[in-house]
């Protein structure tokens, strides 16, 4: 029988610092930006674990919801409301970034038998950035993922806004506990695509008729691929309403 997956949701809050003791404060601000300030910053964590397995013919249910929520519950209660520097020995050799959480997290939850198997785990600082783990990435492999949004015209169409999702995936740099600097992203992602095509009819930028999202986002891609320079790009996922979307992946 085919495997089915679940995906449970859960909140929790954290505050954290992006601090190297050794760099001096030119070196952390130039890498960490409003990350480095102290004492902390806080997040509302929202966490997405999904499993996997087969349905239980007794049941119909891959696993019980009820014992998947506890252990989510039991496993981030040692988080919440926790100075993740100061309070968690997890990160006293490494960063608390999104992609070194998630793999602290990752590491809790794969030995927990009565959820399954451990497929993915997102984690989300908030709705425009989240670092995920998957089942066959390395422990030191992670992607990270950034929401972009503009306005723009589509070829006899009224102007919409859109929501760019850029995913880049790599090894976590042991340094910076990130898989991207995610400063240069955003330079570059504003360079290349909100200066590019905000407010701006895409026939007239592209000199060409332009009439679908399918090839705004392959647009998109071809403008950053070859210009990401730590990790590697993996997938744009560009939004244009609640009901549709369109994806470019590697």
């Amino acid at each position: 029988m085919a495997s089915v997956l679940l995906t449970k949701r859960i909140e929790f809050a954290a505050a954290h610092r992006y601090e190297r003791p050794e760099w001096s404060e030119a070196k952390n601000r130039a890498a960490f930006g409003r990350c480095y300030n102290p004492p902390a910053h806080g997040h509302n964590y929202l966490l997405e674990v999904t499993v996997s397995g087969e349905i239980d013919p007794k049941t119909g249910m891959v696993v019980n919801l009820f014992d998947l929520k506890r252990v989510l519950l039991d496993v981030i209660e040692e988080f919440d409301h926790k100075n993740l520097n100061i309070d968690m020995p997890y990160f006293k050799d490494r960063i608390p970034t999104s992609e070194n959480f998630a793999h602290v997290l990752w590491k809790k939850l794969a030995v927990q038998r009565d959820i399954g198997a451990l497929h993915t785990l997102r984690l989300c600082e908030d709705e425009d950035l989240y670092a995920e783990v998957t089942a066959g990435d390395g422990s030191d492999v992670a992607t990270v993922t950034r929401r972009y949004s503009f306005n723009a015209v589509l070829e006899g169409q009224e102007g919409r806004d859109w929501d760019c999702f850029v995913t880049v995936r790599g090894a976590i740099d042991p340094l910076t506990g990130m898989v991207t600097d995610i400063g240069a992203l955003d330079r570059l992602v504003h360079d290349k695509v909100i200066k590019k095509f905000d407010q701006q009819d895409l026939s007239q930028v592209l000199n060409r008729p332009i009439g679908t999202g399918e090839s705004l986002a392959q647009d998109i891609w071809q403008e950053l691929a070859s210009r990401i320079t730590q990790g590697t790009l993996s997938n744009i996922r560009l939004v244009s309403s609640r009901d549709l979307a369109y994806e470019v992946s590697a």
